[in-house]
C-alpha cells in the first residue's frame, strides 16, 4: 500500500471550552478525492483550516510527506497545500493583476506567470481573455471564486483544500470548475484534494472517499 500523502493523527480542536472534534485521525493517499461530511457546526471548515496551517490544534499531529506540519516553513507548506475559501480575498486591481501578484512571494519567485496557461484554464469555463482585464471590485461572488481557483491551480500544488469553492456559482459554472479541478489532478496522479460542499450531487461527482464528522457531546 502506498504511503499517505497527508495524515492527521488524533488531532483535536477546541474553541473556548467546547471541543469541536477530538482524537480525529484520517489518511489522504496520492490521487485521493476526499469529502468531509457532517451537519453544520461540526467543524468541517475548521478542519480544512487546520490542515492548511491557518488554525492551531490543541493536540495531535498533521503529517505531510512523512514530515510533521510543525517542522515545515509555512510558506513552503502552503505552496504545496492550498486552501480555497468560499469567500476568497482579492486585492484591488484586475483579475490578471491578482493572478500575477502571487509570484511576488519569495516562495514562488522561481516560477513565472503564464497567461497562456491561464487562458487554457479559462476556456472550459466559458470565459474569454478579456476576463483578465476585469476589475475584481466588479466581480460577482462566483467570479471571485473562479479567480481564487485559477490563482491556486497555476501554482500546481500537491493538495487542494476546497471549502465550498463553488458555493456562489450557478450549477453550470460549478460543474465547469469541477472539470478544471479534475484536469489539474489528472496532470499528476499523486495530486489529491479534500472537498466540503452542501451540494450532495457535487460531492458524489467529485469525491471517491468520505470522512464524516460527528457533533461532540456537550
Amino acid at each position: 500500500m502506498s504511503t499517505p500523502l497527508l495524515s492527521a493523527l488524533q488531532i483535536s480542536r477546541k474553541i473556548d471550552k467546547r471541543w469541536i472534534w477530538q482524537d480525529l485521525s484520517f489518511e489522504l493517499f496520492p490521487g485521493n478525492r476526499l469529502a468531509i461530511l457532517g451537519p453544520s457546526g461540526v467543524g468541517k471548515s475548521l478542519l480544512l483550516r487546520a490542515i492548511a496551517g491557518l488554525d492551531s490544534i490543541q493536540s495531535g499531529q498533521i503529517i505531510f510527506q512523512k514530515q510533521s506540519l510543525s517542522t515545515f516553513s509555512m510558506p513552503q507548506y502552503r505552496a504545496q497545500v492550498i486552501y480555497l475559501h468560499q469567500r476568497p480575498a482579492l486585492i484591488e486591481g484586475t483579475v490578471e493583476f491578482n493572478l500575477q501578484q502571487v509570484y511576488r512571494l519569495a516562495i514562488h519567485r522561481h516560477k513565472a506567470y503564464s497567461q497562456t496557461q491561464i487562458l487554457q484554464y479559462l476556456a472550459p469555463l466559458g470565459r474569454q481573455a478579456d476576463f483578465l482585464n476585469h476589475p475584481v471590485d466588479n466581480l460577482s461572488g462566483g467570479e471571485a471564486q473562479i479567480v481564487a481557483c485559477l490563482r491556486a491551480l497555476q501554482l500546481a500544488p500537491q493538495v487542494l483544500l476546497l471549502d465550498e469553492p463553488t458555493a456562489s456559482m450557478d450549477e453550470n459554472t460549478a460543474q465547469q470548475v469541477e472539470v478544471l479541478v479534475n484536469q489539474w489532478q489528472q496532470a499528476d496522479p499523486a495530486r489529491s484534494c479534500i472537498w466540503t460542499s452542501h451540494n450532495v450531487s457535487q460531492i458524489q461527482r467529485v469525491t471517491d472517499r468520505s470522512l464524516t464528522l460527528q457533533e461532540e457531546p456537550s
